[in-house]
Formats: structure tokens, sequence, C-alpha cells
């Protein structure tokens, strides 16, 4: 486990030594005696939060209504800054599923949690207490990293595959760091503008175009983390000029493009998240013809 230091916080991270079994699926640990009012940025995947610790994480939302415990929240989750995680002596397992796959783990499609926060037993029932009870019970991150990793690839394999266009249509704008334009997404499958809107909506949880934000938004924000000025990160991510950048960080924060620089919410990713942004992408061949692999 390493330390990732944040002002006064302190932080005990764990990661993973292998990949999941399932692409789509990035896994991190953390142990955090006192967790202090941390700004949720908005990311590209279906985040679950497993809590098993002594202690139990507290998200707030813009509701003023909280949840505790283990969690799901949709890509996104978080925009304007309304989300808030804090805690004493929390000890969890988060994990990132690109939308492509969150249907198959989730039972339900991530349209389904409708922006909100949604305690992780509603979906999964007594089967969210078990594997809470499960990474208690075992002392080595690695081996939770194992257990968890089962129990994904269980899920993924009995459940319902996304459509193959709509699979493709989200690798392409992830593929593309935002940059992608979805009239030309729809053009390239061969559906109409409203089609894709549709099914990519009803299957993934956002619709394209706010998904070609996000993508850029994240894209972005970590260039900021990891200092480079707000004009070049604009040039260079597909935005008008800075004051555009600005405005969408704005929006997806409810913080200005220099405050974001120093969340810890995105500066602890070098250490749990290595691989920057969103997790690697199921594959979904070229024409279409296919489906995502090890699904058929």
């Amino acid at each position: 486990m390493r330390t990732f230091m944040h002002g006064t916080a302190v932080w005990g991270v764990a990661c993973p030594r292998r990949p999941s079994r399932v692409a789509g699926v990035t896994m991190a640990g953390f142990r955090v005696h006192d967790l202090d009012a941390l700004r949720m940025v908005p990311h590209p995947a279906v985040t679950l939060l497993l809590d098993f610790g002594a202690g139990s994480p507290v998200v707030d939302d813009a509701t003023g209504r909280q949840q505790r415990g283990s969690i799901v929240a949709g890509p996104g989750i978080g925009s304007g800054g309304a989300v808030w995680a804090r805690g004493e002596n929390v000890e969890c397992l988060q994990v990132r599923l690109s939308p492509v796959i969150a249907r198959a783990v989730l039972g339900a499609s991530p349209a389904d949690l409708d922006g909100a926060l949604v305690s992780l037993g509603d979906l999964w029932g007594r089967e969210a207490s078990r594997i809470r009870e499960r990474l208690g019970d075992v002392s080595s991150w690695q081996d939770r990293f194992a257990l968890t990793d089962a129990l994904l690839a269980r899920r993924y394999a009995a459940g319902p595959p996304v459509d193959p266009e709509v699979a493709w249509a989200w690798n392409r704008i992830v593929g593309s760091r935002g940059l992608a334009r979805v009239d030309g997404l729809a053009a390239e499958i061969g559906w109409s503008r409203k089609r894709l809107w549709s099914r990519f909506r009803s299957q993934l949880g956002l619709p394209p175009k706010r998904a070609v934000k996000l993508v850029r938004f994240d894209h972005a924000a970590h260039r900021l983390v990891a200092g480079e000025g707000a004009a070049r990160v604009a040039a260079d991510s597909g935005y008008a000029d800075q004051s555009h950048l600005h405005r969408d960080v704005m929006a997806f924060t409810g913080a200005t493009p220099a405050t974001v620089a120093g969340e810890p919410f995105l500066a602890v990713d070098d250490i749990a998240w290595p691989s920057r942004g969103a997790p690697a992408e199921p594959h979904v061949s070229g024409d279409l013809s296919g489906s995502v692999t090890g699904r058929r």
C-alpha cells in the first residue's frame, strides 16, 4: 500500500498487481483515517464504492440526502460540485466500470440510476452484504481485488451486453478524448442521430453529446492536475478558447480550473489509477459485425 498526502490528509492507496479479467474494469483500494469533505469530480465511468471497514464513508448529494456504506454512481456523478464524501476510519475498494459493461455487471442500466447515488444493496440485495463481509474477512488487498474481480466477471458473463453499435460509439468517443462528433458517429454506424441518442442514453446512462463533453473534460482536468497551463489545455483539448474550458470546468465541478488542478480526487490518480482517465474499453470489431470480445 502506497501513501498519498494532500495537505493534512494521508491516504493509504492499494492497486491490483494484475489487470482485471474483464476489459473495462479498474480497481483501487483506499484506507483513510480522516476523510474530510472530498469533492467527487465527474468521471466517465460507473463507480462502485465497496465499503468494508470499521468506519463508513458518508456521501452527500445536492439534495441533502446522505448515502452510507457501499454505493453505485452513474457516469458523470458529481456535476456542479454537488457530491461530497467524508468519513472516519474508511476502508473501501473502488471500482470503475466502463459504461459499456456496467449494465451487465450491475444487473440494471446506468440510466436506471437517473443521475443519483444508489445503495448497492438496492441493486444487488443480499449479495451486497455478502461481498462486504468477504472483503472484511481477508487481510490482503490483493486477495480483495481477486475476490472482487471474480464477482464482477461472474456477473458480467451472466448479464446482457449493450448493442455493438453503442459500444463502438462509446469507444470512439473515449479514443478521440471527446473530440468525436455525434453526427459523424451516427453516420458511421448507419443510424439516425435520434436512434443513436435513444439507444446510447438507455444503455449507457447518458446521451452521446454529454458523453463527449464528459470525456473531453476528464482529459482536460487531468492535464490541469499535471501542471499544464489552462490556455494550452484548452487549445489541445478541443475547446474554443480558455473561457470555454473555464465554463466547462465550472459546470462539471463548481470550481475554477485552478482549484480543480489541486483536487485530491484527481491528484490521487497517478497512484490509484496510473492509466489515467477511463478504464480500458472492451474491443468491438471495426465493421460492427461482431460484439464485445468474450461475450459471444
